[in-house]
């Protein structure tokens, strides 16, 4: 046997020992991998301000838990506590004021009267009580879960800004690609991961607030719901109709007429059309404008879109990070495909 062969075995056989030894981890490692690429130039900005990369990786680490996973955290912790001490008063009170809408709704709404009777017949108030308390523990576990995935996340997006320069360059040295290679690999898929992240991070922050501190005045949570409708605008078209509406219904079984329409009107006109509609674009422009230089990709926003969309489908919250970057790494493989053709042409040609 050649001793290539023989490498070639050992290899195989450690990779896969290490994929079983490390499978628990991969997601958030390459979570991990994906922000420390979206967050380069944050990175790069604290390096030269403290001429250290260990205060930069620390810092960088410190505002992406406070940014990103704090919220996240405060959000599923107090959604835990306000589901297991829900009163089944409040669901009846709900229930009734549906039933009594759906026995006499409004004279240009009779035509939806004979589709809705027959669901809410089949609605139990004890079982739907019971599925909150279901959905509470639910929720409590993969809170847990989540704090510790995400710590893990933190610890590996720190050593991943870190060794960052040092694994990349390692793996240009076992892979062997060309320096046009790899460069065009880093730049496609840096562009469209910070791209991205800002993206999502600067829109939910702006849609968030705006609910925030529109509910707060309500006599509700402002933090709280803001950062549920943070979150919830990363869904496009449903995301926003999945947190006012519920108000609007709660506020009218409640018979705060006023409030409901306010909240209706606010989250449609202010929001969904100015916010989303006007303001969002521009957002996502100047995030282009300041992050791509005049040589890298153009992000194509239909593309991103349904890229997130993907990824939320298939692997759930990470999605949105994860849909993008198979997408732009699929694409530079293809752009790599075109110019090696070129290449090849031009040869012939010769």
């Amino acid at each position: 046997m050649k001793s290539q062969y023989f490498i070639a075995i050992l290899f195989a056989t450690s990779l896969y020992w290490m994929y079983l030894l490390y499978e628990p981890f991969l997601m958030g490692m390459t979570i991990a991998a994906l922000l420390a690429i979206s967050t380069a130039s944050i990175n790069h900005y604290f390096e030269q301000l403290f001429s250290s990369r260990l205060l930069a990786a620390i810092m960088s680490s410190l505002l992406l838990a406070i940014l990103f996973f704090a919220p996240l955290g405060y959000f599923l912790a107090t959604l835990t506590i306000k589901l297991n001490h829900l009163e089944p008063n409040t669901l009846r009170n709900i229930e009734l004021y549906i039933n009594g809408f759906i026995t006499n709704p409004p004279e240009f709404l009779l035509f939806l009267k004979p589709y809705l009777s027959e669901p809410v017949k089949s609605i139990d108030i004890n079982s739907v009580t019971a599925n909150a308390l279901h959905v509470a523990a639910k929720i409590g576990t993969f809170s847990a879960g989540f704090v510790k995935n995400a710590f893990l996340v933190i610890v590996f997006y720190f050593f991943a800004l870190y060794n960052g320069a040092h694994i990349v360059a390692f793996l240009k040295r076992v892979v062997q690609m060309s320096v046009e290679d790899s460069t065009l690999l880093a730049r496609e898929l840096s562009a469209v991961m910070s791209v991205v992240f800002y993206s999502i991070i600067a829109t939910a922050m702006l849609e968030g607030a705006l609910f925030g501190i529109a509910i707060s005045y309500m006599g509700y949570n402002g933090i709280l719901f803001g950062i549920m409708y943070g979150f919830a605008s990363l869904l496009p078209v449903i995301g926003g109709i999945l947190m006012w509406l519920p108000f609007m219904i709660y506020e009218l079984s409640m018979g705060h007429t006023a409030n409901a329409v306010f909240i209706a009107l606010y989250s449609i006109i202010v929001i969904s059309i100015i916010a989303d509609t006007f303001v969002k674009p521009l957002i996502i422009k100047e995030i282009n404008h300041k992050l791509l230089k005049e040589n890298d990709a153009k992000l194509n926003e239909l593309v991103i879109f349904f890229a997130i969309i993907a990824g939320l489908a298939t692997f759930g919250f990470w999605g949105m990070i994860l849909g993008p970057a198979i997408t732009a790494f699929f694409l530079a493989i293809l752009k790599l495909f075109e110019a090696r053709t070129q290449e090849c042409e031009t040869k012939n040609q010769l």
